[in-house]
């Protein structure tokens, strides 16, 4: 009976030692890998580049005034329309009290000269219809008291010009209203009833009393890096995408490019402009920030492959391509065309019906125990 109790002890010790070595040698023994299968596929590729800045209006002006003064009156407010002529402001002329008071003493010596003469005028008046002076004398009295009447007018004229800045000759033209000088939007008014303001000069480029321009026509102005400018081109189409906007995109049509560019951040940049094609139900307001997708190049309808399944070997590219064998690959050079960054272009070694070695399978029970 201990005989037989030995034996099987000893087949158990067998069994557990053939058992443990057969486990042992499966672990050890390297599993295959799986990769994933990548086909080619017919799509569309396209290169673009992106340029951001804002929509802005392509007419706005700032209106100034032609006197200077304080703001007496606004008559209108942001986002109000105005038409050419319209009343934007009136301003109350503060005069500079040397120029007033050479006014009021050129008004009082004009008045004074204006007596003398009519004076004179009216006593050679009755000796020349007595007939006792001929009338090419008495032309010339008659001549300077029109004179006096003239110079008169003129100071009167000048000091009501130095005092309210309009004169009876002008009628209602005056420096004072200011006025729209285009059909639009009032954008900013950035003064207020009571701000002192500078007229318009050679010296100074005066205040703004109101930003007009026409909403009706807005275009694009962005900024291009340097290595993108030689690619582009008037006429070609782009894509704007406007922040405040959501959802929905405008196209426009590029009509500018910067023949100089600017440093921006160590980099150099172009200005570029496009025209906006806008939309009736949806309103965009001046200097709202967008992106604009311009379209590089374009390849319609072409064989293509992701371009992380290249692989690079001196100048050239090739992929792994599965023979009859399943997850057996060999080498394959291929030519390359177009890329968008994500998908390239195949112009000559692959077909549509190719299957190319991907990255390996992450969820396979083979790389699960390999892990393991």
């Amino acid at each position: 009976m201990k005989k037989v109790f030995r034996i099987t002890l000893v087949l158990v010790f067998i069994a557990l030692f053939v058992a443990t070595f057969a486990y042992l040698y499966s672990k050890s023994k390297k599993k295959p890998i799986v990769y994933e299968i990548k086909n080619p596929e017919i799509t569309n590729i396209v290169k673009k580049t992106v340029a951001t800045g804002s929509v802005v209006p392509r007419k706005e002006v700032a209106i100034k005034p032609q006197v200077s003064g304080i703001i007496e009156a606004l008559y209108v407010e942001a986002g109000q329309k105005v038409r050419k002529g319209d009343l934007i402001a009136k301003v109350r002329i503060i005069p500079d009290m040397v120029t007033l008071n050479n006014a009021e003493s050129r008004l009082k010596r004009a008045q004074i000269n204006l007596e003398d003469a009519k004076m004179v005028y009216e006593r050679q008046k009755k000796v020349y219809e007595q007939g006792v002076i001929p009338e090419a004398e008495f032309q010339q009295y008659r001549r300077d008291y029109n004179n006096a009447l003239e110079e008169l007018e003129a100071a009167e004229n000048n000091l009501q010009l130095i005092r309210e800045g309009v004169s009876k000759k002008a009628g209602t033209a005056t420096n004072t209203l200011i006025r729209s000088t285009i059909d639009g939007m009032v954008l900013d008014v950035p003064v207020e009833v009571g701000n002192s303001v500078i007229e318009a000069n050679n010296f100074n480029e005066g205040t703004t009393i109101a930003s007009v321009a026409d909403m009706g026509e807005m275009i694009f102005k962005g900024k291009v890096d340097e290595t993108e400018v030689g690619k582009l081109k008037p006429g070609m189409p782009l894509v704007l995408r406007i922040g405040a906007i959501e959802n929905e995109t405008f196209d426009a049509f590029l009509e500018y490019i910067a023949p100089k560019g600017k440093e921006e951040n160590g980099a150099i940049q172009f200005e570029i402009k496009a025209a906006v094609k806008l939309k009736d139900k949806t309103f965009i307001r001046a200097n709202y920030s967008a992106n604009a997708d311009i379209v590089l190049e374009r390849a319609d309808s072409v064989l293509a492959v992701e371009e992380s399944l290249l692989k690079f070997e001196k100048d050239s590219a090739y992929v792994e391509v599965e023979t009859s064998a399943p997850q057996v690959f060999e080498k394959r050079f291929i030519k390359t065309g177009l890329s968008d960054g994500i998908k390239i272009q195949v112009l000559e070694g692959l077909s549509k019906e190719d299957k190319i070695k991907g990255p390996e399978k992450k969820n396979t029970p083979e790389n699960q125990d390999k892990k393991g």
